[in-house]
């Protein structure tokens, strides 16, 4: 289990201010830093010039509005009048103020790098990522090339005429980074977690939820127009004609309802026994024999025979065997061609990228691309992470930086136990193993301390979806193996740049990526109290409260799923997390669409922990 927090709006003064309030403190302002600051390294020398945001900013405070009333108005009243979403994104605030800085940095190294690879010999990481960003970065070549870069994959889709080839076919096209099928995941053993386990689990969708394909309503029916229509002309522009173009997208319509049918839905997907299901390979075979699991494993590179695996819905593949057994071929070739062009779309010619804009946009509400430049950043920092991390670091975090966030990361998990030793509803037995587990909470901050090795990475001037390929399938065979082997517990899910930060359940570990530790979240020169109550309460609480959320409270301090709960004080946590529920379903989100506050019970629940640990000292009988 994954989550993960970003933070409130811009200024983070919603946060801060209803901490100060609950606090019964007066909300200390901190100035904004000068913009031609920067920060300073270890050894003194000047970090990479960025734009100043500030901790807390009182220029958008309303003040005609009543703190104690709607604090939310109150402290961000004046942005919310003034500000306006940019047309190349779906939401504005602080994310997006420290997406774009970080952006900032992050493209300084890519075109030092593009300008510096071709003095460097092809092994040098260096020089791959400066390759990977020039050739996302060479338009032109996109449009000369057109179609062409993938033309091979999908003429070999093309001359699939019997069933016996469907695994072969989708496990390679898996290895490339299609979305076919099933996904294929080596994960922690639930049971077992320090050593990995075979995961395969539902996927294979062009829409982003099941239910986008099971709804009724007139909205989702016309979403499922759009959306045949939308493959249809990507057909088109692949070589297509027109109805055959429009007979194929009603196939791939077809055969993805079958699938979605099938599928959990995003609320059953929260229950961690929902997708508990080990089984021996003998017993996957039984299930879903059209898989063909042998082959399929020798296909994606699996060397030595996998005994066990984890299928975490079993239904799921239970459909997938029918399809695979009677669905026609036709609609299998369909369905493979156009995830090889959804994969592909945004780095072909313009008229694929425009064509897939136009659709996401449904979903996003984006008006206009991204500049190509924030494409290629964030494509390079998705695939090739870790080789940019180094140089982040050096440009915008200092070790100093690293050392303060974490000291202050260290007293809100003390603030955090001090509170459970406080509540009196939790029996002392449970209170010991929260303990034990709060206790065993790794924690990483800013970067790793070893970064990922990219000898065996091939990049290469070819058309830029190559290399896309390339990366993918080097991220394949880094970990395909990996089922049977001991659990990497240093390795980082998200890379340096991001503006996020994540609990792991199954390791048991929290890390806050340095470009969330940034303004407006953290700022070592800022007040502390600023820095607690962004960086302490909205972040680091935040995490730490998802080790005993909903999800989180199913796993034990080394990360097995099991029941450490006594048997009164799960009950309890249970009814206090549905008058939560109850709080938020009350709460509209547009027009009449209410909040699905079960959906949304983990993030609730961590974000009224975070600021119950950052605001006050615990008192005796204190809620959780």
């Amino acid at each position: 289990m994954l989550t993960c927090a970003t933070g409130p709006r811009r200024g983070m003064s919603a946060a801060i201010v209803r901490l100060a309030c609950l606090a019964g403190a007066t909300l200390a302002v901190v100035a904004a830093a000068d913009p031609a600051r920067g920060q300073a390294s270890s050894d003194g020398s000047a970090l990479f010039a960025l734009p100043a945001l500030r901790v807390i900013d009182t220029a958008y405070i309303d003040r005609t509005a009543n703190a104690c009333v709607d604090f939310f108005q109150f402290a961000n009243g004046r942005w919310m009048a003034g500000d306006t979403i940019p047309a190349a994104y779906s939401v504005s605030g602080v994310p997006i103020d420290m997406r774009n800085r970080n952006e900032l940095v992050v493209r300084s190294v890519l075109e030092d790098a593009a300008a510096r690879r071709q003095s460097l010999p092809a092994s040098n990481t260096e020089h791959k990522l400066g390759t990977y960003y020039a050739t996302c970065m060479d338009s032109a070549a996109a449009e000369t090339h057109g179609v062409a870069p993938i033309a091979p994959t999908l003429a070999g889709i093309e001359h699939l005429s019997a069933r016996a080839g469907l695994m072969p076919e989708i496990a390679t096209l898996q290895m490339m980074g299609v979305n076919a099928l099933f996904r294929y995941t080596p994960t922690p053993d639930l049971h077992q977690p320090g050593v990995y386990l075979a995961w395969v689990t539902q996927g294979g969708l062009g829409l982003p939820d099941r239910d986008y394909y099971t709804r009724q309503d007139t909205a989702a029916e016309s979403i499922r127009r759009q959306y045949a229509s939308h493959v249809a002309r990507v057909l088109v522009l692949a070589g297509e004609k027109d109805d055959a173009a429009r007979a194929d997208a009603d196939r791939v319509l077809r055969l993805e309802t079958a699938l979605a049918d099938a599928s959990l839905t995003l609320l059953a997907l929260r229950e961690p026994s929902a997708t508990d299901h080990p089984m021996s390979t003998a017993a996957f075979t039984t299930l879903a024999g059209a898989v063909d699991w042998p082959v399929y494993a020798r296909a994606i590179g699996l060397t030595a025979p996998l005994t066990r695996l984890n299928v975490a819905e079993p239904a799921y593949f239970a459909r997938v065997d029918s399809l695979l057994r009677a669905a026609p071929l036709a609609d299998w070739r369909a369905y493979l061609r156009y995830h090889v062009l959804e994969l592909s779309a945004p780095w072909l010619s313009t008229p694929f990228v425009q064509e897939d804009f136009a659709f996401q946009r449904i979903f996003t509400g984006a008006r206009e691309t991204l500049p190509r430049w924030k494409r290629c950043e964030r494509a390079t920092d998705a695939q090739l992470g870790e080789a940019l991390g180094d140089a982040y670091v050096r440009k915008a975090f200092s070790p100093d930086a690293r050392a303060r966030a974490r000291a202050i990361i260290d007293n809100i998990r003390s603030a955090f136990r001090a509170r459970v030793l406080q509540l009196s509803w939790m029996s002392d037995s449970t209170k010991a193993r929260a303990l034990a587990k709060l206790d065993h909470v790794h924690e990483k901050v800013g970067y790793p301390d070893h970064w990922r090795d990219y000898t065996r990475l091939a990049i290469t001037d070819a058309p830029f979806i190559s290399n896309v390929v390339a990366a993918n399938r080097f991220e394949w065979e880094r970990v395909v193996a990996r089922p049977g082997t001991v659990v990497d517990t240093t390795e980082w899910r998200f890379t340096v740049p991001t503006v996020n930060a994540y609990y792991d359940a199954t390791k048991n570990e929290m890390a806050f990526p340095a470009g969330a530790l940034v303004p407006q979240t953290f700022d070592p020169a800022a007040d502390a109290a600023a820095n607690y109550g962004s960086l302490g309460a909205s972040w680091a609480g935040h995490e730490l409260t998802h080790g005993f959320d909903d999800q989180g409270r199913h796993y034990d301090a080394d990360g097995s799923l099991r029941d450490w709960w006594a048997p009164a004080d799960s009950a309890q946590f249970t009814r206090q997390a549905a008058l939560l529920m109850h709080q938020f379903d009350g709460y509209i989100q547009v027009d009449t669409f209410h909040v699905n506050g079960h959906l949304t019970l983990g993030e609730n629940i961590a974000d009224y922990g975070g600021l119950l640990t950052g605001v006050r000292r615990p008192r005796a009988g204190a809620r959780p």
